[in-house]
């Protein structure tokens, strides 16, 4: 069973310097290593990118995808929801080692899945600023 890494950075300005520490400090025993290359896009879906496709080429049933953090691979929940079936489909694991979802087997096939990551997607979203109180009160 492997241990294949992912790692990608947003723009040629950045540095996967916090991946690396998050993952070295994981202990992953030999990983692979798929690094895409600076500045590949996050708008980019995650099964069109270069460097994520040939990891799922390299890898075999029973092989653990580690990542960071979640946002690393995906943004969306619909991009989410693409690769956990694929990565399910090809009986692979994802560990996720930092941020939400870092305790939780998202590859675990549950009915519920779609409906966790709809749930955390909303709940994250920043609540309305409350209404003025002075707006609300008659003056008195």
């Amino acid at each position: 069973m492997a241990n294949l890494v992912y790692k990608r950075v947003s723009t040629d300005q950045q540095s996967a310097a916090r991946q690396d520490l998050v993952l070295a400090e994981a202990g992953i025993e030999d990983p692979v290593v798929f690094e895409e290359d600076p500045g590949t896009s996050s708008r980019l879906h995650p099964l069109q990118r270069p460097k994520f496709g040939e990891l799922l080429t390299y890898a075999r049933p029973g092989d653990t995808v580690h990542i960071s953090e979640m946002f690393r691979l995906v943004r969306g929940n619909q991009h989410i929801l693409d690769v956990l079936d694929v990565l399910h489909s090809g009986r692979l694991a994802l560990r996720i080692h930092d941020g939400a979802f870092s305790a939780m087997d998202l590859t675990a096939r549950h009915p519920r899945t779609g409906e966790l990551l709809s749930t955390v997607k909303f709940s994250s979203r920043p609540s309305p600023p409350p209404a003025n109180s002075s707006e609300t009160s008659n003056g008195s």
